[in-house]
């Protein structure tokens, strides 16, 4: 009998977009010891229980994030930030299979040294979590509305983080105050921009 997780598994193998390209990354990272597991709707690696790299597949490239990325020595300089908001993560791009089979050695490396970091149990020093500089429109929702401050600052620093960044991100203030109410009720139960 196969296994919900073997299922879900197969599923995304079997994916026309980047087809080839996930099935010999995965052979790549299933080499190095890690457990594979399906996370976010995608095929995740952990070892000892913790998140070490992420298949993803994008328009233009595919590859793999590692969750500690910002922690490797990257000699290659191969490894990208998601963004310019991005501490922790750091991914290996590829638009074909040649080029996963000409840095499969760096590959191998990187991931040797991933585990190795988890091993270790070094961690991401988030510095950003504490700076978060909130626009005034968020302000003024806190000064008028006490529960909802309560609500907000109730979140995780990332749920907080992210929700700054999102109202942040709005040039107009109009679009900002749009922002901050299409959130409230979100905010309100406790869920970050992208829980379910």
């Amino acid at each position: 009998m196969v296994s919900e997780t073997d299922a879900k598994v197969a599923a995304l193998l079997a994916q026309a977009t980047w087809h080839e390209e996930r099935i010999v990354l995965r052979d790549l990272i299933l080499s190095s010891g890690l457990i594979e597991e399906i996370k976010w709707g995608k095929l995740c690696y952990t070892f000892e229980g913790s998140n070490v790299a992420i298949f993803y597949g994008l328009k233009a490239y595919c590859g793999i994030g590692f969750f500690k990325g910002a922690l490797l020595s990257d000699p290659h300089g191969a490894l990208y930030s998601q963004g310019k908001n991005s501490q922790a993560v750091r991914m290996f791009r590829f638009t074909d299979v040649e080029q996963i089979a000409e840095a499969a050695p760096i590959i191998r490396a990187y991931l040797a040294e991933a585990i190795e970091i988890e091993r270790s149990g070094r961690k991401i020093d988030f510095t950003q979590k504490d700076a978060l500089e909130f626009p005034q429109e968020l302000l003024d929702r806190f000064a008028k509305d006490p529960a909802f401050e309560a609500a907000f600052k109730a979140l995780t620093p990332g749920r907080q983080r992210g929700y700054n960044l999102h109202f942040s991100g709005a040039k107009q203030s109009a679009t900002r105050h749009a922002r901050i109410e299409k959130c409230a009720g979100r905010i309100m139960d406790g869920k970050g921009m992208q829980d379910r």
